[in-house]
């Protein structure tokens, strides 16, 4: 290797000085683009619906001037979760202020490798980034939008600086008042 070895850590536990970098994506099968918000607090329903927001807001409306329908796929774990309740409200109520119709198609659990994100998305950031040092969120996000390939991916990446606590529940009630179409 050329040059100097950097020292890093040898795992990738949260750094108390450094904090961690969450990456949620969005992959727009249409037009081969991805949207990657990296936030510093929780990979929680509320920071996936504020990515979704992100990407619908810049990229989507634009993109999709007519459309009445956004058609999602996603894992059936973390945080969209397919039992997640906090999820199935963010995601009503982005439906509500963006004006659509929302269709949440989660894949059955152990199936990921079936999600186009992963290979048309992620496994591309990984070779982008590999060697590489990520040591704060804005390296990270700097790498992820650097990611391209022949085909034509391209990728847009921000920081999210908002704070998403865990633990968040929805009661019983509040899901039978405001969001029946998830019973």
């Amino acid at each position: 290797p050329a040059g100097q070895p950097v020292e890093t850590n040898t795992h990738d536990f949260p750094d108390p000085e450094l904090g961690k970098a969450v990456p949620y994506g969005v992959y727009d099968v249409a037009s081969d683009g991805g949207w990657v918000s990296v936030g510093g607090s929780s990979d929680t329903a509320e920071f996936a619906v504020a990515t979704i927001l992100g990407w619908w807001t810049e990229v989507g409306t634009s993109a999709y001037p007519d459309a009445t329908t956004l058609l999602i796929t996603a894992d059936s774990g973390g945080s969209n979760s397919s039992r997640s309740r906090l999820w199935k409200k963010e995601i009503a109520e982005f439906a509500k202020d963006a004006g659509l119709d929302v269709v949440v198609c989660h894949f059955p659990p152990g199936t990921s490798k079936w999600n186009k994100i992963e290979h048309r998305l992620f496994s591309h950031i990984s070779m982008n980034w590999r060697g590489r040092v990520l040591e704060s969120r804005e390296v990270v996000v700097n790498l992820i939008a650097g990611t391209t390939t022949r085909t034509g991916l391209t990728v847009r990446a921000e920081l999210d600086h908002g704070v998403y606590e865990k633990g968040i529940k929805v009661t019983d009630h509040e899901m039978k008042r405001n969001y029946s179409e998830f019973s």
